[in-house]
């Protein structure tokens, strides 16, 4: 079969923009330049491999995970089913700590610590932007270690990996504390394609979705040094009950909230004698 022919199948099954996605992947092709293939035979094992990759998505999986990579900050990252698959809100997340980072740090000697790090997508892209950051990236499941392992490797950072509950086996403190944990709660409505594919312990955050904040929180003076920054991803209704959190547990903090693209509360930035 031809490139022509490949995509007119796939188009019977599942968007246009998704099987030329999945071809030009598949091709090593960008979708543009997959136009000038369009007389291209293709081999019928490669036919079969994209078969399959139509097959996926109909059965439900998200695309990220049939191609096995997205693409983050301009980066590209390996994704599995033990992670969860990056959204638009993050990469915000990260623009907005490389703000502050380069307001208040000189970025030479500065400790920065990944939580619940999954791929490794924000740690490794600050790592990509600010090469002189040490970079630590903890995930309590071994299986996202291995990918943001992975990600490191593939991406040409070198970072350090801990096994740990958010902070619990972490011996060392730090400048800068990332982190976008889990937060859904835990009866909430979400997608079926998230609920049905991606790792639930990537997800939820207890019954009031504020769970790894309290654990967060709770250590964060033993792991922060004089002068320190604290990032947190949140959902678009935790605004005040994070902030409740953070003032029970430091103090002498200011607080900035960041609104995502959409206008939802979605970041909450901690400074102690930075600002």
């Amino acid at each position: 079969m031809k490139v022509e022919d490949l995509l007119s199948l796939g188009a019977k099954y599942i968007h246009k923009t998704q099987s030329r996605m999945l071809l030009s992947d598949l091709l090593g092709y960008n979708p543009l330049e997959l136009l000038n293939h369009l007389d291209e035979d293709i081999q019928i094992q490669t036919c079969q491999i994209y078969q399959k990759m139509i097959d996926a998505l109909l059965s439900g999986q998200p695309i990220q995970y049939v191609l096995g990579h997205v693409n983050f900050y301009g980066y590209t990252f390996k994704v599995t089913k033990n992670v969860l698959i990056p959204r638009f809100e993050t990469e915000e997340l990260v623009e907005n700590t490389l703000h502050y980072i380069n307001k208040y740090y000189d970025k030479k000697n500065i400790k920065l610590i990944d939580l619940g790090c999954g791929s490794g997508v924000i740690g490794i892209t600050i790592k990509k932007k600010c090469p002189n950051i040490d970079v630590t990236l903890v995930d309590i499941d071994s299986k996202c270690l291995d990918v943001a392992q992975t990600n490191a490797l593939e991406n040409d950072v070198d970072v350090n990996i801990i096994k740990s509950d958010m902070l619990q086996e972490v011996r060392e403190t730090y400048d800068i504390i990332i982190s976008n944990p889990p937060y859904i709660k835990e009866n909430e409505p979400i997608e079926d394609i998230v609920k049905n594919n991606e790792p639930k312990l990537a997800l939820y955050g207890g019954i009031d979705g504020l769970d790894y904040y309290r654990k967060i929180l709770k250590d964060v003076p033993k792991h922060v040094n004089e002068k320190y920054l604290i990032a947190f991803e949140i959902g678009c209704d935790q605004k005040d009950d994070v902030i409740k959190l953070i003032y029970d547990n430091l103090d002498d903090v200011n607080i900035i909230t960041k609104k995502d693209l959409q206008g939802r509360n979605r970041m909450i930035f901690v400074f102690h004698k930075l600002v």
